[in-house]
């Protein structure tokens, strides 16, 4: 996929949208913050509890120009823009970068980290995944680590492993994935009482049915 939409991901003038909508952030550290969502086509990672795979592929979607992305986004009264995907580090994001901050809205990045992170951002939750981790310099440009708790026995030790990476002002958050969640949720708690540098997210828009 790399290859076939080069073009595509280094020029970043156009992307293949899946879809935008103004709306509440429901996980993380910015949950409650009401948010203009852009939400990138193309994903080579294939998570298997992925909620998002019609983005994996950028070929089902429409190309469309930064500008009408943005114009978009500032027809609402959103004061912020999260970019998420499929994975977004895919693609040149200097583009939209640029667009959003001539507007004085806040970006804000969700990404895997898979690939070399471009533009300047506000806020970067990094989530990564065990299936293409993150490459280095994604750890020292998160403000948040996001890890998705899915395999009790073997995720909590991989968030430790993945948290000596990131710098010492990056907040830390466990989040259980949404299927495993009624299993997950109490030894998580405990694990984050037990080891408080930790924080938990919860996928609060689930709970309340908003997109």
């Amino acid at each position: 996929m790399k290859d076939k939409y080069k073009e595509i991901f280094d020029k970043g003038t156009d992307l293949p949208l899946v879809e935008d909508f103004y709306t509440i952030q429901g996980e993380g550290y910015h949950t409650g913050k009401p948010a203009y969502f852009i939400r990138i086509g193309g994903c080579d990672i294939g998570c298997r509890w992925c909620d998002s795979k019609i983005s994996w592929n950028p070929a089902e979607h429409r190309l469309i120009s930064v500008e009408e992305v943005v114009r978009k986004a500032v027809e609402s009264p959103a004061k912020s823009v999260v970019v998420t995907g499929g994975e977004p580090s895919l693609y040149n994001l200097e583009p939209l970068c640029t667009e959003l901050k001539k507007h004085n809205i806040e970006n804000f990045l969700e990404t895997s980290g898979a690939y070399k992170i471009s533009g300047e951002w506000d806020w970067i939750c990094l989530s990564p995944k065990r299936n293409k981790l993150p490459v280095p310099s994604s750890y020292q440009k998160a403000n948040e680590l996001k890890v998705i708790i899915y395999d009790l026995e073997k995720d909590f030790e991989w968030a430790e492993e993945l948290s000596k990476n990131v710098g010492e002002d990056c907040l830390l958050y466990l989040q259980s994935e949404w299927s495993q969640y009624v299993h997950n949720v109490k030894p998580i708690v405990e694990y984050v009482k037990n080891n408080p540098k930790w924080n938990i997210s919860l996928q609060s828009h689930k709970f309340m049915r908003i997109p």
